[in-house]
């Protein structure tokens, strides 16, 4: 039977499109306010409505162009492309690796290690205590910190772990992390988008669709840049490391059942 306008199928395709850009405005408002987190929500809440690959394919302009402007609207991006040289080119390696191995963002383990990772990067950030890296250390954990991010970036599309607890180890300043993690990120976002694309899973329909999810994405950037300047971060971040770690564990459950 053919639906009217105006139909069941009109009506579930609008709810659809609302809740994946109100999904893009949180993330972005998330990223403004703390510096990072857009793949981390939107890849969380869009998996619970469409399949982990989709819910990627959805997010690479976003997260590229978010990502590329913190990462130029930092002081020092030179030296730190410098530094970082061999982390980057490990997140290549490792997200290539990873797709050729179990394919880009695909199946339900997806969606079991990126609830692991939400755990993960949730417990660390509820953590009192820090730990420190230091220069010796630093020149070869840098690739090896970067091919694991890779590999569970091409399974879940989240590029936190380990790379943010990393880069956070190593007692950058403010602008300096603010903008390691933009140049990481966006590093991260091209090296998923080419393994998506050399199996198939990005066309330009998807493109299209992704292209369209930048404008709530950058509104609630915009938003959480303005709330950041009038608020205490600190208050806002700890419910949002709560709120991952209850995904994260929703995530990982629902595999199990």
């Amino acid at each position: 039977m053919i639906e009217p306008a105006g139909g069941p199928m009109d009506q579930s395709l609008m709810l659809l499109i609302t809740s994946v850009g109100l999904i893009f405005v949180l993330a972005g408002f998330v990223k403004g306010l703390i510096g990072l987190g857009l793949p981390t929500v939107a890849i969380g809440l869009l998996g619970l409505m469409m399949s982990p690959v989709q819910a990627v394919s959805l997010l690479v302009v976003p997260s590229l162009v978010t990502n590329l402007w913190q990462l130029l609207a930092g002081p020092a991006l030179a030296p730190l492309v410098r530094r970082f040289g061999s982390m980057l080119f490990g997140f290549c390696v490792g997200t290539w690796g990873g797709a050729s191995m179990f394919g880009a963002a695909n199946g339900g383990g997806a969606t079991t290690l990126l609830g692991l990772a939400l755990i993960a990067y949730a417990l660390y950030g509820l953590r009192a205590r820090r730990f420190v890296v230091s220069a010796n250390v630093e020149r070869w954990m840098s690739p090896l910190v970067g091919t694991l991010t890779g590999v569970i970036a091409a399974a879940t599309g989240v590029f936190v772990i380990p790379a943010v607890p990393y880069l956070q180890a190593l007692e950058l300043d403010k602008d300096e992390l603010v903008q390691a993690l933009g140049l990481s990120f966006t590093v991260s976002t091209l090296a998923l988008a080419a393994a998506l694309a050399m199996q198939g899973d990005f066309h330009l329909s998807v493109a299209g669709a992704s292209l369209a999810a930048l404008l709530p994405a950058t509104g609630g950037m915009l938003l959480g840049q303005w709330v950041r300047g009038r608020m205490r971060t600190d208050t806002f971040r700890l419910f949002f490391l709560i709120g991952l770690l209850l995904l994260g564990c929703y995530l990982t459950l629902r595999q199990a059942f």
